[in-house]
């Protein structure tokens, strides 16, 4: 039996999906207190010495092979690729016994047996073969991520039957995880090695990101996704056009965050319970009074998914909730956005059911969501509507933002092509942007040139091409839209704010980065012991909870290489940081022995240090950040809605003030530079 929401419900049951052995909690007041804050991850267990001394073996024997292996595989770049997927199982163990990540007396004898599985991989990846590749069920799989360099775990269940030899395109579906606060890379493991997981779609692939642990697949756990997908598609032939997006608690969190910025790369969405925003959701869930300040309320736009709803437009989306669950406050406020944009959510309700769902209604969701699988994705829907509030999320099907009047504000495009060879679009706080159909998409009329009006005004443009591809980039100048030249405006045209190069400061922890360690002598003894401090904290906070070790070089040490590959990370001041010395007249926040100024205020240098990004000046296509990791901390880590960004693009630290759970210091001021990347 199952009753309606205000448009359809059904009860969805899949009981409480699990990966492996996790540690759930329930967040109540004693999660509240920022002065009191629990570690996460956990302690571990103890483990006996003998165990320890038996482990700390097969890690140095595995490590060995590993790299043997890849000295021995450097002109075998096909076979050298897969080494991430021995390398897993050596990361796993090594990282649970080094830091304490042992949550059961268990996972200590299980351990063993994943080393045998990765001297077992190294065997045969030294022989040429590779089994696990051509293997159906349950299978592990890692990565290298661009990001740190570091190797990554995720999961795959093959279908039986898969034809390995003749492989047709094939529907994948991705399933986010809850909340774990022990799922350590080797909890992981042990459970996907296993488990088929709570979903089995007939005929398809299921996907199980790691996530990078437990960050609601947000930041680094955001392009994980990609990169898993990525690694997926070398040995198995995946149907782009029918990939699906579900999850449950804080998978379902992550279905949500997926659907409403990446709407155009999925033909289906599923959340189930999770949270969709920040704010309403501490209140009802955490029971939080939140006193945010002004930037912190502003970056809320970045994750809060109801601030995205009208990208769904184009996406089909089943959300389920437990009828007496909390988290059924993440589809209620979805269906209230939604509903503002005149579209009807279809909210399925298990009821009586709290944080878990029946087997009855699991055939209802994989009914609709098969039927929607097999129709795909339509590549070139005839209206689009885009909104974004950060040029991070600029596209939706064959629209492109390009450049926005004030980033974090509400910015739209909405655009509709008709056969009679015409487009039509309204905007609004966009100065530019691109209509852009692939080859053989255009469905306009390739004789002759398409009317396109722009807000009520008719622009000329050049007809599609003979391949049936047209691309067109506009720019708004003197309250008037004209065709832009290539490149897309934006870029070539001086220092602007551009997809991949718009700040706030965590965005440069979502690509290749490189911390750089002062040498010099620091301004001052202060500024200097800070500095060293939050340096040591992001490096041990990255690892902690984005499961990779922090790139560093001594600022003496950065090649042309590096300025070209990587976002940099600078720790310390213009004096001590070598780098930083080079730059800083450059920079539109000035940096001195006397002082630190911005605009019209100075503050003491000796009191005082600078957190920033900012568009590199040795090296323009990348960030240079200033003094800082990501900017959650400790609090944050107790409940997934508070993992958001917590600082703007630049900001003073008052170091007067102590270092606390929320804060690297007291924040006097900070704000966000304007799209020229100029202070305001």
């Amino acid at each position: 039996m199952f009753r309606l929401s205000s448009f359809c419900s059904v009860a969805l049951g899949l009981a409480l999906p699990c990966l492996a052995p996790v540690h759930l909690r329930a967040d109540g007041d004693k999660d509240n207190h920022p002065e009191s804050v629990r570690p996460i991850p956990p302690p571990g267990v103890e483990v006996p010495a003998a165990d320890a001394a038996r482990l700390t073996a097969g890690i140095e024997a595995l490590g060995k092979d590993i790299a043997a292996l890849e000295k021995d595989l450097a002109k075998k770049p096909a076979l050298l690729a897969l080494l991430p997927d021995v390398v897993i199982y050596h990361k796993a163990v090594q990282w649970a016994l080094t830091y304490g990540e042992f949550h059961k007396p268990a996972e200590i004898a299980a351990a063993d047996q994943l080393l045998a599985t990765g001297q077992a991989r190294a065997q045969s990846l030294r022989q040429g073969e590779t089994p696990w590749t051509r293997q159906t069920g349950p299978v592990v799989r890692g990565y290298r991520s661009r990001i740190d360099g570091s190797v990554q775990p995720f999961g795959l269940v093959i279908p039986a039957g898969y034809d390995f030899d003749h492989p047709r395109p094939t529907r994948l579906d991705f399933w986010f995880h809850g909340r774990g606060e022990t799922l350590s890379e080797l909890s992981f493991l042990l459970g996907r090695e296993k488990a088929t997981g709570p979903i089995a779609p007939e005929g398809a692939i299921v996907l199980h990101p790691y996530g990078r642990y437990s960050c609601a697949n947000k930041f680094a756990g955001e392009i994980d996704t990609f990169e898993a997908l990525a690694k997926a598609k070398q040995d198995y032939r995946i149907d782009d056009d029918r990939l699906l997006v579900r999850g449950f608690s804080m998978g379902g969190a992550a279905a949500w965050h997926f659907a409403v910025h990446y709407a155009d790369r999925w033909c289906a969405a599923q959340p189930g319970a999770g949270f969709s925003e920040t704010p309403d959701f501490l209140r009802v869930y955490q029971g939080e009074t939140l006193t945010p300040t002004p930037w912190q309320k502003t970056l809320w736009h970045w994750y809060d998914c109801t601030d995205w709803a009208v990208n769904v437009s184009n996406l089909p989306l089943v959300a389920y909730s437990g009828e007496i669950d909390k988290q059924k406050q993440a589809a209620d406020v979805m269906e209230a956005a939604l509903a503002k944009e005149k579209i009807r959510l279809v909210h399925l309700i298990g009821p009586g059911m709290a944080h878990q769902t029946d087997p009855a209604s699991a055939a209802e969701i994989e009914r609709r969501l098969t039927a929607i699988a097999d129709r795909g994705i339509d590549r070139v829907p005839r209206k689009v509507r885009l909104v974004t509030w950060t040029l991070r999320y600029p596209t939706l099907h064959w629209v492109r933002a390009d450049a926005l009047a004030s980033h974090w504000a509400e910015s739209r495009i909405e655009a509709e092509w008709n056969p009679a060879n015409w487009v039509a679009v309204t905007t609004s706080g966009v100065t530019a942007f691109s209509l852009d159909f692939a080859p053989g998409r255009c469905p306009l009329d390739p004789v002759g040139s398409p009317v396109v009006k722009i807000d009520g005004q008719t622009v000329a443009v050049p007809g599609v091409l003979s391949d049936r591809s047209w691309q067109v980039s506009f720019v708004r100048q003197d309250r008037a839209w004209k065709v832009a030249g290539a490149p897309a405006a934006g870029e070539g045209t001086g220092l602007v704010k551009r997809h991949g190069l718009q700040g706030p400061i965590d965005d440069a922890f979502m690509d290749a980065f490189l911390m750089v360690e002062p040498t010099g002598t620091p301004l001052n003894a202060t500024v200097g012991a800070w500095a060293k401090g939050e340096q040591a904290h992001a490096r041990e906070h990255w690892r902690k909870q984005f499961r990779g070790l922090a790139p560093v070089k001594k600022d003496t040490e950065i090649t042309e290489a590096d300025l070209a590959s990587h976002n940099l990370v600078l720790w310390g001041d213009p004096r001590s940081n070598a780098v930083l010395a080079r730059i800083a007249d450059r920079l539109p926040i000035r940096w001195t022995e006397q002082g630190i100024v911005v605009g019209d205020r100075t503050f003491d240098s000796g009191k005082h240090a600078l957190v920033m990004i900012y568009p590199n000046p040795l090296s323009p296509d990348h960030y240079i950040v200033i003094n800082s990791g990501f900017t959650y901390r400790e609090y944050d880590y107790l409940n997934n809605a508070r993992q958001v960004a917590k600082l703007p693009d630049w900001a003073i630290i008052d170091l007067t003030q102590p270092v606390t759970t929320q804060d690297p210091g007291g924040v006097p001021v900070a704000g966000f530079f304007g799209e020229h990347w100029e202070l305001k």
